[in-house]
C-alpha cells in the first residue's frame, strides 16, 4: 500500500526537471529526499531557483495543493504570446484592488494569467510614466513569464525578452498614433490611474 500511496503524488515530476512553482515562478527539481519530521517520514522534492539562490523543500503529497506545476507546452507559451498583442484591459476600480488582483494572477503561476498582468501594466515609451507600484508588479509578472519562456523554448532570458517585446509592440495600443480608433475611454482610465 506505502508504494502506490509514494508513487500518486509524485505527478510525475523527475530529478532534474524544471517546474513552476506558483508564488517564485521556474525551478528546478534537484532531489527527491526522504526526511523525518516530528516522526513522520515525509517525501520532498528539493527545488531549486537559481536566479534567486533559493532552494524549497515541498513534500510531495502537497505538491498540486501548492500548485507546483510542470513547464507550460509550446502551444501554451505561443497562446500566452498572442494574449500579449491583444489590447489592454483594465477594470474600473480603485489602483490598490486592480493591485490586488494582478498580484493574486502573478501568484496563481498560470501562464496566461501573468501574461494578462504584463500586457495590461506595459507602457511604451511614448505612454505616460508608471507609479512605482505599478512597475513593480509589471517587472515581477514580466520577469515570471521571461524564465517560464525561455525554459520552454530552451533559449535565453534575453531572447525571452525580445519574444515578449515583439507581441507587445504589436498590441493595437502601440499603434496609437496611426489609429484614431483607439480612443474608447480604456486609456483615458488608466493614464488616469
Amino acid at each position: 500500500m506505502t508504494t502506490a500511496k509514494k508513487s500518486t503524488p509524485r505527478l510525475g515530476f523527475k530529478s532534474g526537471e524544471a517546474i513552476v512553482y506558483p508564488a517564485h515562478g521556474v525551478g528546478r527539481i534537484t532531489a527527491i529526499e526522504e526526511q523525518e519530521i516530528a516522526g513522520f517520514k515525509l517525501e520532498l522534492y528539493v527545488v531549486s531557483f537559481d536566479k534567486d539562490k533559493m532552494v524549497l523543500r515541498v513534500p510531495t503529497a502537497k505538491a498540486a495543493s501548492v500548485g507546483m506545476r510542470k513547464l507550460a507546452e509550446p502551444a501554451l507559451v505561443q497562446k500566452a504570446l498572442d494574449v500579449l498583442t491583444g489590447r489592454a484591459r483594465v477594470k474600473r476600480t480603485m489602483w490598490s484592488r486592480r493591485a490586488q488582483e494582478y498580484e493574486a494572477k502573478i501568484n496563481s503561476g498560470d501562464l496566461i494569467a501573468v501574461t494578462e498582468v504584463v500586457r495590461d501594466l506595459y507602457r511604451s515609451e511614448a505612454q505616460p510614466e508608471q507609479s512605482y507600484s505599478e512597475r513593480q508588479l509589471y517587472e515581477s509578472a514580466l520577469d515570471r513569464i521571461v524564465r517560464e519562456i525561455a525554459a520552454v523554448n530552451k533559449i535565453t532570458d534575453t531572447e525571452a525578452l525580445k519574444l515578449i517585446e515583439q507581441s507587445l509592440a504589436k498590441s493595437p495600443r502601440r499603434a496609437k498614433g496611426a489609429e484614431g480608433d483607439d480612443a474608447d475611454g480604456d486609456d483615458a482610465q488608466e493614464e488616469a490611474a
